[in-house]
């Protein structure tokens, strides 16, 4: 009696260990799901979800399957540090997220101190990077190469008198002190330096003082809300100056906000939308998503959450491991050229994905983004 009940005992906790060998690695996507991003937010989720049910689909991590837990950061700093004090608290390996970077700040403390590991993918405040979080890493590129990108596109553009508008977010400041720099090395003539507030409904006040300014073009770098007024608003107003933007005004839904008679001619600096994304990888994801949802990602920043969960499930998989360091390890120093959905990934010490992503896209009189060649 006494071998059979040893046993069942072995037997017991053979299984058990079975089960927890088996457990579910958990990945947290914190995403602004509510908000005036919410558009943003509702893609990175349909992406993550869609990804991890078709690795689910094909047996998963060496044998585990992947379950994705989600938080909604509203798009406020405020609420993602409560967002991230949630998910460090279910187990998590590694969160995707999240869009903005003020916003992304606000957890990156939180998720540091729990040693979770953390891949942004719309926050590209240069500071984020320089604060030596080991854990930090980021699928998209960095305000300083922004600028540059926008600092040509201007320069290329021949304007002699031009105008920065930015919204005293930390990515939106960083971007225009960035193009400010290197306009003002080059000698531009630089006649209006200021911040709007967002979130409101009227631009008009902010459109009079610039318009005095009497510039060539304006270089907008806040986020897509924002700048569908203004454009809406200075037609309203019969001005008919030229308006570029940075890659946070890429969403369809500006085209909306403005109207398509406003929104025409407009330019902004991006990542590859994903329609113009042209990777085997982007194609067949692109594909599934199409089959899944019968739509497209309404941006990029969506897709390079995708990118996210994907560096970080190959990572876990290469390395064999849940080991947070030997996953960030691989990420810094052996992972090379990843096929990514938004193309090749290859992460620096700093945690910074290396290569120039950005393109110069217009609004044609249908509403559609255009990439300039």
């Amino acid at each position: 009696m006494k071998k059979m009940l040893l046993l069942v005992l072995l037997i017991g906790l053979l299984t058990v260990g079975s089960a927890l060998a088996a457990d579910p690695i958990r990945i947290g996507l914190m995403a602004p799901l509510t908000g005036a991003w919410a558009s943003e937010g509702q893609d990175m989720k349909q992406i993550v979800e869609l990804l991890a049910e078709d690795l689910n689909a094909a047996g998963g991590i060496n044998g585990r399957q992947v379950r994705v837990i989600i938080a909604d950061d509203g798009g406020d700093p405020r609420t993602a540090a409560l967002a991230a004090q949630r998910l460090s608290t279910q187990n998590i390996l590694a969160v995707i997220g999240t869009y903005g970077s003020a916003v992304t700040e606000a957890s990156q403390g939180i998720y540091d101190e729990a040693g979770i590991i953390q891949v942004a993918n719309g926050s590209t405040a240069i500071r984020l990077t320089e604060k030596g979080n080991p854990y930090f890493l980021r699928t998209c590129p960095r305000d300083d190469e922004q600028g540059l990108v926008g600092f040509k596109a201007l320069k290329d553009g021949g304007f002699k008198a031009i105008a920065i508008l930015h919204d005293n977010s930390s990515y939106a400041k960083g971007l225009a002190d960035e193009t400010r720099a290197l306009l003002q090395k080059d000698g531009a003539n630089i006649v209006f330096f200021d911040a709007l507030t967002p979130q409101q409904n009227d631009y008009t006040a902010i459109l009079t003082r610039m318009r005095a300014a009497n510039p060539d073009v304006v270089f907008f770098t806040g986020y897509y809300g924002e700048a569908g007024l203004l454009l809406r608003q200075k037609m309203e107003m019969n001005w008919t100056v030229p308006f570029i933007g940075g890659d946070a005004t890429n969403n369809p839904d500006l085209v909306k906000i403005a109207g398509p008679t406003a929104a025409a001619g407009y330019r902004f600096l991006s990542p590859p939308v994903p329609q113009d994304l042209d990777t085997p990888e982007a194609k067949a994801f692109m594909a599934s998503y199409r089959n899944k949802y019968n739509a497209e990602p309404g941006s990029v920043w969506a897709v390079l959450a995708g990118d996210g969960f994907r560096v970080i499930t190959k990572a876990i998989e290469a390395t064999d491991s849940t080991d947070r360091d030997k996953i960030v390890a691989y990420l810094k120093n052996e992972m090379q050229d990843f096929p990514g959905l938004t193309g090749e990934i290859s992460f620096d010490e700093k945690g910074d994905r290396v290569g120039d992503l950005y393109r110069v896209y217009e609004v044609n009189a249908e509403g559609k983004f255009v990439m300039l060649p």
